[in-house]
């Protein structure tokens, strides 16, 4: 699949580390550094604007080395860009560990996956069709 792209940051397009990887890496755009502290929540923009197709979303997801080793996340994963949403990129990044962490222009922040989804339509009725599950929650599967 070929999707539109505009990149208004000096960095390479986001693009898969190897050819199995689901996500791309996008990188922070930004003309100073930035501290972000412990708990601290800031938006980090990427300078890409996209054309997601109709039926897709763009799903941005955490770079699980930055989480480990630095605690790092972002902060609603996954984020969601809607197909009809052409503004900039920018991911919501948390700071989950008790040390300052600064963020450098064009380090790799976060992932981008283009995700195929299903629109539906409810139909409204009085009950539903029986399951071995039934209506036990959290921890019923005794996986926990």
């Amino acid at each position: 699949m070929v999707v539109k792209v505009i990149n208004k940051s000096a960095h390479p397009l986001p693009d898969y580390a190897t050819l199995f990887s689901a996500g791309m890496d996008l990188r922070a755009n930004l003309k100073e550094t930035v501290l972000l502290r412990p708990l601290q929540r800031i938006l980090i923009p990427t300078g890409i604007i996209v054309e997601i197709p109709q039926g897709y979303e763009g799903q941005i997801r955490p770079r699980s080395g930055l989480a480990i080793k630095s605690g790092i996340t972002v902060l609603n994963s996954p984020g969601t860009i809607d197909a009809d949403y052409r503004g900039e990129i920018q991911v919501i990044l948390i700071n989950l560990s008790e040390e300052e962490y600064v963020i450098q222009n064009g380090e790799r922040i976060a992932q981008l996956v283009l995700a195929k989804y299903e629109r539906i339509e409810w139909q409204e009725v009085s009950e539903l069709k029986e399951s071995d599950r039934g209506e036990k929650g959290f921890g019923s599967s005794g996986l926990l």
